[in-house]
């Protein structure tokens, strides 16, 4: 209990803002609103928050279900200073997928690897399979019991972000889920996990298919139109069941510049760092050892010249030592 009555003393007498990453998915709003939850129990009020886009079916399913309020930063951003607090969730300041508000930062709750560190007053940064997995042990923890709303939401975060238990699950995950289940409404649950496709999905599954690459156990697809975040991601995974693949690196260009997403089973190619290692002259990215995104800003896109593909996997291959 030491650390959540840190993390509320540095709260209580404050606005305090919860803000995920540009492009919240189920785990990031699941645990901005299960903390927000938590944090209510104790008198603290907060807002959910963030930068870019809800673009994901998922995620907007989520929103409804729970009646999630989110507020996007252009909103806020009139009524915030630099006296209101903000908890960073499911994100870490200058990770590439954070918008910097205004406000002092002085909480961090993570479970994604660290590249830039950054001093907070309040920091629990864990590498587990979700996010929700360590705000359901805040709830275990401090013997608090979150309604039937807030569980669900937690677990449908969990399954999501571990693709089903299938991805980067620790020991933890497991006994946050064993926490959950019980306290989760299982019709809710099912009806989240149904019909998370659209119709348009199917252009850019066609689009990944046509444009596949192989070098080795590498994997690129290019997709020539904008394609949101969280159909990025599903689409590496698409990639990396090929039995060839080990890695796979899937990339769409967008309004905002170029967006990547990498997977990887090989234990010698960590996504995340590979991201970050490639794009740190040219771009910002990062993530977990079998998951990562990253972004070259649209004012970049010049210095890739006349065959930007052909300078994406390049950069990819030379940082894996591959050319």
């Amino acid at each position: 209990m030491n650390r959540l009555d840190d993390l509320i003393a540095l709260c209580r007498g404050h606005l305090v803002y919860i803000q995920t990453h540009n492009f919240p998915d189920p785990d990031a709003i699941a645990s901005a609103y299960g903390l927000q939850k938590l944090l209510g129990l104790y008198g603290v009020e907060s807002r959910l928050c963030y930068d870019g886009r809800i673009d994901k079916l998922s995620a907007s399913k989520m929103l409804d279900a729970f009646q999630i309020q989110m507020l996007p930063y252009e909103q806020l951003l009139p009524h915030m200073s630099e006296a209101d607090r903000i908890i960073c969730v499911d994100s870490q300041k200058h990770s590439g997928n954070v918008t910097d508000f205004i406000g002092d930062e002085i909480a961090c709750i993570d479970h994604h690897p660290t590249f830039v560190p950054i001093e907070y007053q309040y920091q629990d940064v864990r590498i587990t399979g979700a996010c929700a997995t360590l705000i359901a042990e805040y709830f275990a923890l401090s013997g608090s019991r979150p309604d039937s709303d807030t569980a669900t939401a937690l677990l449908y975060g969990l399954k999501m972000d571990t693709l089903q238990f299938t991805r980067g699950v620790t020991e933890l995950d497991i006994r946050m889920f064993g926490f959950l289940f019980p306290l989760c409404d299982k019709e809710k649950l099912d009806d989240l996990e149904r019909n998370n496709m659209e119709f348009a999905d199917l252009k850019a599954y066609g689009a990944a298919i046509e444009s596949i690459e192989l070098y080795d156990k590498v994997g690129f697809s290019c997709i020539p139109f904008s394609c949101p975040d969280a159909l990025i991601g599903i689409l590496s995974d698409f990639i990396l069941a090929l039995i060839e693949v080990e890695v796979a690196v899937v990339f769409s260009f967008r309004e905002d510049g170029i967006k990547l997403s990498v997977r990887s089973e090989d234990p010698d190619v960590h996504a995340g760092k590979l991201l970050h290692d490639a794009l740190k002259d040219i771009g910002s990215g990062g993530g977990h050892a079998s998951m990562g995104g990253g972004l070259i800003p649209a004012d970049r896109l010049p210095e890739l010249g006349n065959y930007p593909e052909t300078y994406i996997k390049n950069l990819f291959l030379e940082t894996m030592d591959m050319k």
